[in-house]
């Protein structure tokens, strides 16, 4: 068993941009979401032809249902010529916010290639940018990435016949073939680890300032076919590389709203144990965790979250249920939740340009109501600091909790899980949550990267 046990930080990803629709329309995409408040974003039917000479000649034509769309407004700058922009009713890769506020450091391969990868319990697939991707598309997009060579890894082994693909519910697609190499993350060493090889990639993948993912949800969800592989969780449990007693990791996000509390903003992961000194901090022992069962038949951390409470006011939520995403930055919860949260903030409105809940910027935290969510029992409350999301111009905040439109349960991604200790329990089938405390709720404006 590996004695490796410590922290592995993330690095703040220089790239990232807050955008509050863009990050909206990314959610909408990653869960095929049909918004239910009127924006630019919309569900609709698109026409795919099937057939020879890159699909255009012969086949059939069928009608696929719940596409993400977008209305355009009329441009009020010259055509670039180009032929890149979208027409109406197609999203275009800018009209999605990489969400990745977030990436990590994991050495593959011998010797070692380190890639920045996205970590996300919302999905279960290892994938990478690769030397298969296209020339031209590396040539236009590779600035910035590591791109992994299978070649030059002399512990790379092919898995012939196995490949892999993820759809988004834009069409956005990202695709190619899988292998077993070595995986280091953060000084946990895991052997034959499948990888997944990108070969046929979409803009709106180009365009992330990562160079992949790495998914901590669980492998049900895999997309390699013919046969979902196991996630490096899986392996880490059946290689021993952590104790048995602690099958788990956890998820500490920081944010740069805290450089002055005692944590700095810093923000970590750990695998195979719970970190003591954020429970000292906290002036918590373990046994203040609470814990609810997951039920992972859909793939994620998926739990009971059958109330919420604004300003002490319970809504009852019956037979809701939530999951806890770090691939996603928004915290989306349902419409009925949404309002009652917006209607407790002074000058807040719904605005149908951003396709989402904005307040005024100068609200003080005093002003901002006090927003918790049930996880399998117990509330948990959300930084008032973290209601904040993005300058929404004029004046006006893209506030961090939006619509979860017809996904029948909520998603509590970074907003959320900045506001606690997080653990994931896969050992023992349950998710856990530490309440955190700032010293101060700092409402400076959000910058805009």
């Amino acid at each position: 068993m590996s004695t490796s046990f410590k922290r592995i930080p993330l690095v703040k990803n220089s790239h990232y941009q807050r955008d509050g629709l863009k990050s909206y329309g990314h959610a909408l995409v990653k869960f095929n979401i049909g918004p239910t408040f009127s924006g630019p974003f919309f569900s609709g039917i698109k026409a795919e032809h099937q057939g020879k000479f890159a699909g255009m000649i012969g086949g059939k034509t069928r009608m696929k249902q719940h596409v993400l769309m977008k209305r355009h407004e009329p441009s009020h700058a010259p055509s670039s010529g180009t032929g890149s922009e979208a027409p109406s009713g197609q999203v275009s890769a800018s009209d999605i916010q990489n969400d990745s506020e977030y990436l990590c450091p994991v050495a593959i391969g011998t010797p070692a290639q380190t890639l920045m990868l996205d970590f996300d319990t919302g999905s279960s697939d290892l994938w990478l940018w690769s030397s298969e991707i296209p020339s031209h598309q590396l040539s236009q997009y590779k600035k910035g990435h590591t791109v992994f060579d299978s070649s030059k890894s002399s512990t790379f082994k092919n898995m012939s016949g196995s490949s892999w693909q993820i759809q988004y519910g834009d069409s956005s697609t990202a695709s190619g073939t899988v292998g077993t190499d070595k995986v280091d993350v953060g000084g946990l060493v895991i052997k034959d680890q499948a990888i997944e090889l990108a070969k046929t990639i979409s803009t709106q993948f180009l365009q992330g300032a990562g160079d992949g993912l790495l998914g901590l949800a669980w492998s049900n969800i895999n997309t390699v076919q013919p046969k979902p592989v196991q996630t490096p969780v899986d392996n880490m449990i059946t290689q021993d590389d952590i104790p048995k007693s602690q099958e788990l990791f956890t998820a500490y996000l920081g944010s740069w709203r805290d450089a002055n509390e005692p944590d700095k903003g810093q923000s970590f992961y750990t695998f195979g144990f719970i970190d003591q000194d954020v429970l000292t901090q906290a002036k918590a022992t373990a046994s203040d965790i609470h814990y609810t069962p997951v039920d992972n038949s859909q793939g994620f951390w998926q739990f009971p979250s059958t109330k919420a409470s604004i300003n002490g006011t319970s809504i009852a939520l019956s037979n809701n249920t939530a999951i806890a995403d770090t691939g996603t930055t928004l915290a989306l919860v349902s419409d009925q939740v949404v309002e009652a949260v917006y209607k407790a903030i002074p000058g807040a409105k719904y605005d149908s340009t951003q396709q989402g809940y904005v307040f005024p910027t100068k609200t003080t935290a005093d002003k901002l109501p006090i927003v918790q969510v049930d996880i399998g029992g117990k509330l948990f409350t959300i930084q008032k600091e973290d209601l904040a999301f993005a300058d929404a111009g004029n004046g006006m905040t893209y506030g961090g909790i939006q619509s979860r439109g017809d996904m029948d349960l909520d998603i509590l991604g970074d907003v959320f899980l900045k506001g606690v200790y997080a653990i994931f329990d896969h050992g023992n089938k349950r998710f856990g949550a530490l309440q955190r405390v700032e010293q101060v709720q700092n409402l400076a404006p959000a910058p805009s990267s």
